[in-house]
């Protein structure tokens, strides 16, 4: 962008020496105390932020597993984010880290323009210059998008300005949209193979990045829909007119390691089990009506239930104040149809055959034990459950005394688990992958938006895409057709939009009588979204599968749509007793929603307000309300 503030190269460059140590540019034959403008190689900082930007141990236990998925509901974390708790050491580890990432990115783009204006560049520095533009926006926005209001004129060794979000969103919808304009695709201009090895994502495949930063703009400019329409739009238009990313090998992911580095898998520490969802396991049940006997082993099918059976119901040891609609029962078998990624991504309890199965943590046998107990409140013994092939998941928030007598619903042996194959050495970390575009495009079609394709087309695409990377296409066909309900009152064909009908009548046992009996189901309101009258309209429908598809690798996208639009349902925290950091949240409303039951974005870390609280007052006057988890950014639901 013509305009960008002009970084102090060598505050930057020194800054960035101490950063990465001498031994990182001897492996390029640079002398660190000698570097100059002349002498730095932007390819290697380029690789510097993208490695770095993967997230060591110790910052995606922060950012990206304690806030992020936290946020997003792809895991039950209970307490911290979830219930509108955060840890200021938490984010100021994380916003250190980015703040180095960032000044790497910027430094890569300002060593260009300095090679490019001394005459000292090569036929790609250009090109160069381009990727780590397009780069820096991703880390831009991975800012913006937690904390808010941000510096586009820092990274330099001095305390910077703060912008406000609606100009940090414009800025880097023309940095996208100048970069992608600018890429040089011609021979003369490739990036020597032999470099290729500084970009761990496409290793500078110019035509890749150029797909990638269209696509990005079409995430960003979705981004505005409900608070800048007309810019939204255009935007929108604009990129998804141009090279786009459509196929399997075009996702942006960067290849993880096991150990302990930059490019250790975000979701390796053994500590967190990341048990399912409840807000996953309602989209799933009976999602697509694929018949789980069609997916599981044989020998879990006699573990499978009918589909009008809701559980067996322990109402002294399960909460009932939370407007999750399967709370209140525990599942003793397996759901008769789910949504096949379901049984991919969560590994049922007991299947220890199960390659994918996580024995995390190795150091303890929970993952094994499988019986537990309910107990009443002198510690006795109500009834021992065996949970091998049961599926559950249990509600976050305040239980009470419940959860004491509960030994069983949160229990890491009990409940399914992320799949092992998420937690070690693995094909990469997902930043941006095609489901992604063709949703954005469903939902612009939706929104009355020019695309290339229909709206039914690519949402179709976009689910299409999502099974090949879970290797359940031949389940597709039958999916795509489906008219069924889950939990939470969505289908699945495109078609289909008749909502559902409340109450629906559904056999369970009494668990402490053993006594069959039945309840009415009632779906539940989504209160956030048009009020709560639909659950079943194209749009719920295209986010459904969205947030379904970017599960486990994107949960700041999925936090952000739900910010957005209220779209999926989420739950609310069970408020047996009341959550301080949820105040608005009791006993009186829980079976409504509202924007201020939910996390909104983390909080600055204390040490800006102490390092520079200039720059952080004008940071909490664009926020427009308190420097508080709960106050939404300006392109996020206000109420």
């Amino acid at each position: 962008m013509k305009k960008m503030i002009k970084i102090n190269i060598v505050a930057v460059l020194m800054g960035f020496l101490a950063l990465v140590g001498c031994s990182d540019f001897e492996e390029i034959n640079i002398d660190p105390k000698a570097a100059s403008v002349e002498q730095v190689q932007i390819e290697y900082i380029i690789n510097t932020s993208i490695t770095g930007a993967q997230q060591n141990p110790h910052v995606a236990e922060r950012a990206f597993i304690l806030y992020w998925k936290i946020a997003a509901r792809q895991w039950r974390g209970n307490g911290s984010l979830a219930t509108g708790g955060y840890s200021d050491g938490w984010s100021n580890d994380y916003y250190n880290s980015l703040s180095d990432w960032l000044k790497a990115s910027y430094l890569a783009v300002n060593i260009a323009d300095e090679k490019l204006e001394q005459g000292t560049d090569l036929p790609y520095t250009g090109n160069l210059k381009q990727v780590a533009r397009i780069w820096r926006v991703y880390l831009l926005s991975e800012f913006a998008d937690t904390f808010g209001p941000m510096p586009l004129d820092g990274y330099s060794g001095v305390n910077p300005n703060f912008s406000d979000l609606k100009s940090v969103y414009y800025f880097m919808l023309q940095e996208l949209k100048e970069a992608a304009g600018e890429i040089n695709l011609s021979d003369d201009a490739k990036v020597p193979e032999d470099l290729s090895k500084y970009d761990k994502a496409y290793g500078f495949d110019l035509l890749k990045w150029k797909k990638y930063a269209n696509s990005m703009r079409m995430r960003l400019a979705m981004r505005l829909s409900e608070v800048d329409a007309q810019k939204a739009k255009t935007e929108f238009e604009e990129a998804v007119s141009g090279d786009i990313m459509l196929a399997d090998d075009e996702v942006f992911k960067v290849k993880e390691e096991g150990g302990w580095s930059d490019l250790t898998a975000v979701m390796s520490r053994e500590w967190n089990s990341q048990p399912l969802s409840a807000t996953l396991n309602n989209l799933y049940i009976g999602l697509g009506g694929v018949m789980s006997a069609d997916v599981l082993e044989d020998d879990l099918h006699a573990s499978i239930k009918p589909a009008n059976y809701m559980g067996v119901k322990y109402e002294d040891h399960l909460t009932s104040m939370t407007n999750d609609p399967s709370t209140g029962f525990w599942y003793d078998g397996l759901h008769e149809k789910m949504d096949p990624r379901a049984y991919k991504s969560f590994i049922v309890p007991g299947d220890f055959d199960n390659p994918n199965f996580s024995f995390y943590p190795s150091w303890t046998n929970d993952a094994r034990t499988v019986k537990r107990n309910l107990v009443d409140d002198e510690g006795n013994v109500v009834v021992e459950i065996d949970a091998t092939y049961t599926w559950n998941a249990a509600p976050l928030g305040d239980w009470g005394d419940k959860a004491s007598r509960n030994k069983v619903a949160t229990y890491t042996g009990t409940n399914p688990r992320l799949s092992q194959k998420f937690r070690q050495e693995n094909d990469g970390r997902i930043f941006f992958a095609p489901w992604e575009t063709y949703f954005l495009i469903a939902e612009a079609s939706v929104r009355g938006w020019s695309v290339p394709i229909s709206g039914k087309e690519a949402y179709e695409k976009g689910i299409e895409s999502s099974f090949k990377y879970w290797e359940v296409e031949e389940h597709l066909g039958s999916y795509l057709a489906s008219e069924e309900y889950n939990r939470v009152g969505t289908s699945v064909s495109w078609e289909h939009t008749t909502e559902p009908t409340s109450p629906v009548t559904m056999d369970y046992i009494d668990g402490y009588t053993q006594t069959p009996g039945t309840v009415e189901f009632n779906y539940p309101k989504n209160y956030l979204y048009k009020n709560g009258t639909v659950s079943n309209d194209l749009l719920t429908k295209i986010i459904t599968q969205k947030y379904i598809a970017q599960n486990p690798w994107l949960p700041l996208e999925a936090w952000s749509d739900h910010r957005r639009l209220g779209l999926p349902f989420f739950e609310n925290p069970a408020v047996d007793k009341p959550l301080i950091n949820l105040p608005t949240l009791n006993a009186s409303n829980f079976m409504t929603s509202q924007v201020s039951f939910f996390p909104q974005r983390i909080k600055y870390p204390s040490a800006l307000e102490n390092s520079n609280p200039e720059g952080y007052q004008q940071a909490v006057g664009f926020l427009g309300g308190d420097d508080a988890v709960l106050t939404p950014l300006w392109w996020a639901q206000k109420e």
